[in-house]
């Protein structure tokens, strides 16, 4: 049986693949207990610069799988999947969303976890909890607004409204769309963009943003100052063959 999370590994970037092209890779519980165990592997590996997530086939993720709920699937536990999704959002290196085909509900959820989103311009997101008579638990009603503002999260919730990479990065939901046929170079190029810069300063920069926006700016600040991150591992390596060579 394949498996429902794939990972591929290639100069210093990490591909999670959800495996379900079939279903177009919809959410179930095994797939989210897969993907979960990638995650807590990825947030200790310290050779991975940079995180790509996406769908086998023709779609990112079309959602939470109904049959799921309509089976009544139990998750190892009760905030289970939220929680994955969560840790997406706190692995240590910058992540990217690379979105084709469908990214509803469930899937614009998951992709709204990494850092930075790029989708195909033919690509459908949208939020449809409203159609299927569904409450957003995995985060939408934090993620969305913080990328498209409030009013503009309300009328993409209120009306299960779908619209296209093009429209997406218009309004700011993505960061950039591109045509379909250069998806996967214009993301291994984003990627390899972001692994030319250190590793280090790249997960100290993730982790600043991440904790100066739970705090007063000025609090933001002086946190900066106080380096409580540490010092990123290639300034170390150069700092001590700086001093090997004055020893010399």
């Amino acid at each position: 049986m394949a498996a429902l999370v794939l990972r591929e590994d290639a100069d210093g970037v990490a591909t999670l693949t959800l495996n379900r092209p079939e279903k177009l890779n919809a959410i179930n519980i095994p797939l989210m207990i897969a993907l979960r165990e990638q995650v807590d592997a990825l947030a200790e590996d310290e050779s991975v610069a940079c995180v790509v997530l996406t769908g086998a086939g023709r779609s990112f993720c079309s959602g939470h799988d109904l049959q799921t709920i309509a089976n009544v699937e139990r998750a190892p536990s009760k905030d289970f999947e939220p929680e994955t999704i969560d840790a997406i959002e706190a692995l240590p290196m910058p992540v990217v969303a690379k979105i084709r085909g469908h990214c509803f509900t469930g899937g614009l959820e998951l992709a709204l976890a990494a850092d930075l989103l790029v989708a195909a311009e033919s690509a459908k997101l949208g939020d449809t909890h409203g159609q299927w008579g569904l409450a957003p638990i995995w985060g939408m009603s934090v993620r969305l607004p913080e990328r498209v503002g409030r009013a503009r999260a309300k009328e993409l919730m209120f009306t299960s409204r779908r619209i296209s990479g093009a429209q997406a990065a218009d309004i700011g939901l993505v960061d950039r769309a591109c045509p379909d046929d250069t998806l996967d170079a214009e993301v291994a190029a984003f990627a390899a963009e972001i692994c030319a810069n250190s590793r280090g300063t790249n997960r100290i920069a993730k982790a600043l943003l991440r904790a100066n926006a739970e705090q007063p700016r000025e609090a933001g600040l002086r946190f900066e100052r106080r380096a409580p991150f540490g010092m990123p591992d290639d300034m170390k390596e150069r700092m001590s063959r700086t001093g090997e060579k004055k020893r010399r």
